[in-house]
């Protein structure tokens, strides 16, 4: 299977400026996981906006709602 990052780019809701990874999923969710984070597809968007990414945010996010 190809990867087909333009079409990626479209969907992509990560609003980080100049990311380097932007449309490529595999090397996306490979950096997160290293550094003990999910990408910003994971979020919604008012969570994605502050940058927090960790695996923390994410729990408290689907035990709270918040």
């Amino acid at each position: 299977m190809e990867c087909n990052i333009q079409e990626n780019k479209a969907d992509c809701p990560c609003t980080y400026p100049g990311c380097p990874r932007k449309g490529k999923c595999c090397e996306c969710l490979k950096h997160h996981l290293e550094n003990d984070e999910l990408p910003a597809c994971c979020f919604p968007s008012e969570i994605e906006k502050t940058y927090d990414r960790s695996i923390d945010r994410f729990v408290k996010w689907k035990t709270t709602g918040k």
